[in-house]
């Protein structure tokens, strides 16, 4: 075979040929265009900034339409932003959103573990509880559980064949709290029953075939070595559902539970003034959701601690 120099660009055969004439190209592009001479050009987007200067054109519009209504009465909504009544049915919101949270989670869990079970009773209950109260309506559940006493009016907790233990009125323990709480906690664990499985799904399998051979119970296995891994996956939804939570706790003004729209109706109920009333509860919505929204944030940002790569 013909050798060749690197700058050789004439060569007798045809591999010699394919291997020299790159090389010459590149040489003769680098002396006539050196690379500290090069300038660099951005790429030009007409089309994005004709899309975003109609979009700030339509903000302006939209926010000048806003402020200059009268109609929308600003200084009406300043003065019950913080109403006393305003601020207790926001308690009661926030505190119908722990409870219900900490409800589904907690019975969520047991579902999604019963979910897997082997064992075709205790899967079967848990399918089918995920089954009625997924394709129910949230809303209602809440009726049926506020008007239970049409089914039992009293109820009754005694030995068999023996004297009577409890005894009380099913409109006495079934509140218009108690209500909220089955209602949109029963629901919720429905849901978090499957973002839970879905998460326990995502571990590896070998990780619980591993910690078997080491002698752990399923239970053990559970709660040390599947539930920590799935974690990163079940945040997202779990902080998702969280917000949803929140803003579905609403529902319970059917009911007269003085939850934030609640109380904001018994206002304007009486004055007339229903659209400044509701704009003070889409203040208090958005004020909780975005709180909640950070702590979202921070809360992935620390379970995803392990799976992100050193910097």
């Amino acid at each position: 075979m013909t050798g060749l120099t690197p700058g050789d660009t004439s060569a007798h055969t045809t591999h010699g040929v394919a291997r020299a004439q790159p090389l010459a190209r590149d040489r003769a592009w680098d002396e006539q265009f050196p690379e500290d001479q090069l300038v660099v050009v951005r790429q030009r987007h007409p089309g994005r900034w004709v899309f975003a200067t109609v979009l700030a054109l339509l903000a302006v519009a939209m926010l000048r339409l806003v402020v200059s209504n009268p109609n929308f009465a600003w200084p009406t909504v300043a003065h019950y932003l913080f109403n006393p009544t305003i601020l207790s049915g926001m308690w009661v919101t926030c505190w119908l959103t722990v409870v219900t949270m900490l409800l589904g989670v907690l019975l969520g869990v047991a579902l999604a573990v019963m979910r897997l079970s082997r064992n075709p009773l205790i899967a079967g209950a848990s399918a089918s509880f995920i089954w009625f109260f997924r394709g129910t309506p949230v809303l209602v559940q809440i009726i049926f559980w506020y008007n239970l006493a049409i089914l039992f009016p009293e109820v009754h907790l005694a030995v068999p064949f023996g004297p009577t233990l409890f005894s009380a009125s099913m409109n006495d323990l079934i509140t218009p709290f108690t209500a909220a709480i089955l209602g949109l906690g029963l629901n919720e664990a429905a849901y978090m029953a499957e973002i839970v499985r879905a998460g326990i799904a995502s571990v590896d399998e070998g990780q619980q075939e591993a910690s078997r051979a080491l002698g752990m119970r399923e239970l053990k296995v559970m709660r040390r070595i599947i539930l920590p891994q799935a974690m990163p996956f079940v945040i997202p939804p779990t902080g998702n559902e969280t917000i949803g939570m929140l803003k579905m706790t609403s529902l319970v003004s059917v009911i007269s539970l003085s939850d934030v729209l609640y109380s904001a109706q018994t206002i304007y109920s009486r004055t007339y003034e229903t659209i400044p009333l509701l704009l003070v509860a889409c203040f208090w919505y958005l004020l909780a959701t975005s709180v909640l929204s950070l702590l979202q944030r921070r809360i992935e940002r620390h379970f995803d601690k392990g799976r992100r790569e050193p910097g």
